[in-house]
């Protein structure tokens, strides 16, 4: 009789045991999901947007600028009297329209495409700031020489759309990250119950 709770005792323990390892794997697992985004066909519109963005870079953003020379601070830029809402909309645009979104897109990590959906959001600020200065007079009432370009127009409709389908991404991921942690919970408090009573069933037959 003795050596049969004993018995009992040790399977108990060893699955105890195997729950264990087995909630160690499942952490591991959540972990490297949790950390992954999958954007489906908004992949396709995101590279797109990235696209656009660099092509509104060669494209004159005010008079005969483009974006690259207000990128460079190049001579045609400052005859064109280029504020700095123009200059900051411009490195967003390249920072993050262009480089942390096809990074983000690229590797699938889940936290460059929440800096990426932060910093479109701020460059769609920005590029309304830039758009509001091409047509505001300036300091002593000095009126840029020339309006708003193609350039600035299409770079930040790429950010305005960047910025809707990496919120969507980032929703939907966060989302997927609550639905898995209330299934890790339940499925903890199950392995506990199995747990405490195979731990109470040799108790119960002494």
């Amino acid at each position: 009789m003795t050596a049969d709770k004993d018995q009992e005792v040790d399977h108990g323990q060893d699955a105890a045991g195997g729950l264990a390892a087995y909630e160690s794997d499942l952490r591991r697992a959540e972990r490297k999901v949790a950390g992954e985004i999958d954007p489906g066909l908004r992949a396709v519109v995101v590279a797109v947007g990235v696209l656009v963005a660099m092509l509104s870079m060669v494209l004159p953003h005010t008079g005969t600028a483009s974006g690259i020379e207000v990128l460079t601070f190049a001579p045609d830029a400052d005859a064109e009297r280029v504020t700095i809402t123009s200059e900051v909309f411009v490195y967003l645009l390249t920072i993050f329209g262009i480089g942390v979104s096809a990074f983000a897109l690229l590797t699938r990590r889940w936290l460059l495409a929440w800096i990426a959906l932060c910093g479109n959001a701020v460059a769609c600020v920005a590029g309304m700031l830039a758009w509001w200065s091409r047509n505001t007079p300036g300091v002593g009432g000095i009126e840029p020489p020339s309006g708003v370009g193609i350039g600035l127009i299409i770079g930040w409709l790429a950010v305005l759309v960047l910025t809707f389908h990496w919120a969507r991404v980032v929703w939907a991921r966060s989302t997927y990250h609550l639905a898995l942690e209330e299934q890790r919970r339940k499925e903890a408090a199950t392995r506990d119950a199995v747990a405490r009573s195979l731990q109470l069933k040799p108790d119960r037959d002494a």
